[in-house]
């Protein structure tokens, strides 16, 4: 199976600490790249998701967001913390005696300050745990997503490349008639130019010219590289590469074949061909 590095995922996770939802989206890109957006209690959880997402890919810009929204009624009831709250007091009164003011101390002020007020903290493990096993379930979905799209350019490959086929059987169909069409001509030519040459010397150059336009060698490597780009997207995994590769390949051949080209047919084939590679090509830049 082969995998597009174009895809996006969602998902949500609830528990008793409240909601948050994961989104994992990606774009093609030469080598694997992770960026994160985490609230800033869960930024220790980014080299796991690192790890996690290096274990699965080899290719991709992707980017992970992570959406938390805490459960109020789960941090529990409010408690003050009667030690501290008894040292901004004192400390309040000696101000105000040593500035000689006799106000009135605001027990609202005392309980903005830092850490009077107190809420139970939650169990940030247990926390972390539920949003793993999201995150597990939300890089499942986009492996998927990934498959899915994947496959999709497979078949889009596969019918270009059974097009390419038809092209090099229709090629190599008419090359004798083609060469003989040549043949003709280049006889036709000297006659009419009133050229009287040997036997042998006609045939030298007949040969010559039937082995400048001679495309069967180009064929033959055509067929092979269509044959070898199957098996690949047959094996699998992270095979873009290697088909960025054999586009390569293909175009080298398509464009040997366009300048040895002595017909219209065979001009019309190699336009067709080199529409049918960068279709192809264009499907490959996004896959893994």
């Amino acid at each position: 199976m082969i995998y597009s590095m174009t895809a996006y995922a969602r998902k949500e996770v609830k528990g008793d600490w409240g909601n948050a939802v994961w989104e994992i989206r990606s774009v093609n890109q030469r080598y694997l790249e992770t960026y994160f957006r985490l609230p800033e209690q869960f930024r220790g959880l980014e080299p796991i998701l690192r790890d996690r997402f290096r274990k699965r890919l080899a290719r991709g810009k992707v980017e992970c967001h992570l959406r938390f929204e805490a459960n109020p009624s789960a941090k529990g009831e409010l408690s003050i913390n009667e030690d501290l709250a008894q040292q901004v007091i004192n400390a309040a009164k000696q101000v105000m005696e040593m500035t000689g003011e006799d106000n009135r101390i605001n027990p609202f002020q005392v309980m903005q300050w830092q850490g009077v007020m107190e809420t139970p903290e939650q169990d940030m493990d247990s926390v972390n745990k539920d949003l793993l096993a999201g995150f597990e379930g939300a890089i499942a979905d986009f492996l998927d997503a990934r498959a899915s799209e994947g496959e999709n350019m497979k078949a889009l490959i596969d019918q270009r490349l059974a097009a390419i086929t038809d092209e090099v059987v229709k090629v190599r169909a008419r090359m004798p008639e083609i060469l003989q069409w040549q043949r003709d001509r280049l006889l036709n030519k000297f006659e009419e130019a009133s050229i009287e040459l040997d036997s042998s010397r006609v045939e030298q150059e007949l040969i010559v010219l039937a082995q400048k336009s001679d495309v069967a060698e180009e064929l033959d490597r055509l067929d092979s590289h269509v044959k070898e780009t199957t098996s690949i997207m047959k094996k699998g995994g992270a095979v873009g590469r290697r088909l960025d590769f054999m586009m390569q390949e293909f175009n080298r051949e398509s464009n040997t074949l366009a300048s040895k080209s002595i017909s219209t047919d065979i001009t019309a084939s190699g336009v067709e061909l080199k529409v049918l590679i960068e279709q192809m090509r264009e499907q490959i830049q996004n896959i893994e």
